[in-house]
């Protein structure tokens, strides 16, 4: 009985740690093989890929605050995947507080960034990987927004939540122009997970299991379920959506 990635490459950014790392590993489990990223970590990236073993295919270093990182990114892991790559999971991402009395230079180079990581380096990712599919008969993106995407987030981070905001409307924009070509193209929505990113500190914890129905974190290890599960392609028709992994904390 095949597994239900045997056969597919997949492409997961910022996988040396939380919901990339957890994607990596069930990817692979899954029959995948992943080409994993990371920056400044790559010592981790690099344990990952040991880690992992032979379904690793390695890891690539990329800043994707600078432009055209992505697209670097991409050509270095299709080289890695011997020109095939079925899945791509766009999942670095940054969240960076700028509040409104920021200086101007702090507030401009802070919205910056973030649109840079979190959207154009998406994008560029995705406009390298758009005509490799086609020619190969298709293939899956899956793109790691938030729910700040759809009801905005706090005061301190507005230029995170248009850059979700924006991830979404690529997303769609995506599947409806190239479904016709294979190309699948979905969005996860999450919350809280239980990461790096997350709240560390006890109090903040609290806070924000508190705003949470079912009263706890989302794990990284649910949001590579989900990632797996369609890009297996076992649910076509669910291209263009968005899955709300929330624990029922935004509900749309």
């Amino acid at each position: 009985m095949s597994l239900p990635l045997s056969g597919k490459k997949a492409l997961i950014t910022g996988s040396s740690h939380g919901v990339g790392l957890a994607s990596a590993h069930l990817f692979a489990a899954q029959g995948a093989d992943v080409v994993l990223h990371g920056n400044a970590n790559m010592a981790d990236a690099d344990a990952a890929v040991q880690a992992i073993g032979p379904k690793a295919l390695g890891a690539v270093q990329a800043d994707l605050s600078q432009p055209g990182a992505g697209r670097d990114l991409y050509e270095k892991a299709l080289h890695l995947a011997s020109g095939q790559l079925d899945i791509i999971v766009n999942n670095a991402g940054i969240h960076w507080a700028t509040p409104l009395d920021s200086s101007d230079a702090e507030w401009e180079a802070n919205w910056a960034v973030t649109l840079q990581v979190n959207l154009m380096a998406v994008a560029d990712i995705c406009r390298a990987a758009i005509p490799e599919m086609v020619a190969s008969g298709g293939g899956s993106i899956i793109n790691i927004a938030s729910r700040a995407g759809y009801r905005g987030e706090d005061r301190n981070h507005m230029a995170y939540g248009a850059s979700k905001g924006a991830l979404l409307s690529l997303t769609k924009t995506i599947a409806r122009q190239w479904g016709s070509d294979g190309i699948y193209a979905y969005a996860l929505a999450p919350g809280w997970i239980d990461t790096r990113m997350g709240p560390q500190h006890e109090e903040d914890r609290a806070r924000a299991k508190a705003e949470i129905p079912i009263g706890d974190l989302a794990q990284p290890e649910e949001i590579a379920a989900m990632c797996a599960f369609l890009a297996s392609g076992a649910c076509r028709s669910a291209t263009g959506s968005c899955i709300d992994i929330n624990g029922a904390s935004y509900v749309r």
